[in-house]
């Protein structure tokens, strides 16, 4: 079954502030490889593990009706609060048993979320569902992060390391499935039409208390705070602090440019 690591209100809460939709290469890269293999216009899109909503805003605009499906309760509260969007839903449901009919889909997208499946349950399920020629594409950023201010990027991008290094002994083993940039997930996909970018990366710029809550929102970090509570707490205090001293200023929302690598897989079901 799927792994269970973001079932928390809090969490979910922290999820929706400050989890992100993809950049925009990686829309163009989905509906150019969807255009090419399927007419307009599209019906269906499914996002899986939709957490808080995010992917459903990047869907919305290109299908008749939209789709998001999470395991968690609590982030299916959330996402249903922040996103009103007429033609989009969202249902509590496990990604191996979707409430979708057979062969009705255009495209099923998972944000950051197919690592947490049963790999094999799941895409038994995504071919159960998918319409003939229609598409998946499953897509995450890598967890290390390139984090740039001024001339201190490379003192803010060592402790960052630093960060990494540390929240590791808390990390799910699943989170390999991202560290190698989605092979074993690509090579289970039964369809010959399928591609695997690991090369992809965008910048973003914002207040370094938002970097400090994406690093919250991460379920290594929610697994330490489970496990040591008040170290986990101390430990998000000392890091911002370190940050602060490095930039030479003292208020969190001073803007840094975080860079991010992506992997995207993109595959189509035969005729």
């Amino acid at each position: 079954m799927a792994t269970q690591m973001f079932e928390g209100k809090e969490h979910a809460s922290c999820y929706e502030k400050y989890r992100f939709s993809p950049p925009q290469e990686i829309e163009d890269m989905i509906f150019s490889y969807v255009d090419e293999r399927l007419n307009k216009p599209y019906k269906l899109a499914v996002d899986v593990g939709c957490g808080t909503g995010q992917g459903i805003k990047l869907l919305a605009p290109h299908f008749e009706k939209v789709l998001g499906t999470d395991i968690s309760e609590a982030q299916i509260e959330v996402a249903k609060e922040a996103i009103k969007i007429p033609n989009a839903t969202f249902r509590v449901s496990p990604a191996e048993g979707l409430p979708v009919d057979d062969a009705s889909v255009d495209l099923l997208t998972a944000s950051a979320a197919v690592h947490w499946f049963d790999i094999e349950r799941f895409l038994k399920e995504v071919d159960r569902i998918l319409k003939p020629r229609g598409c998946l594409a499953f897509f995450s950023y890598f967890p290390l992060l390139e984090i740039n201010y001024k001339d201190r990027s490379e003192q803010m991008s060592k402790v960052y390391s630093e960060i990494e290094e540390i929240l590791k002994k808390y990390q799910h083993e699943k989170v390999r499935h991202v560290r190698t940039g989605y092979k074993e997930i690509f090579e289970a996909i039964p369809y010959t039409d399928k591609i695997r970018r690991d090369d992809l990366f965008s910048k973003t710029t914002m207040p370094l208390a938002n970097l400090i809550g994406l690093i919250q929102s991460f379920s290594m970090f929610q697994r330490y705070c489970v496990v040591e509570p008040e170290n986990a707490k101390d430990f998000l205090e000392t890091i911002e602090q370190r940050f602060l001293e490095i930039m030479e200023v003292s208020s969190s929302e001073t803007e840094v440019e975080v860079r991010f690598r992506y992997v995207l897989v993109l595959a189509s079901k035969p005729k």
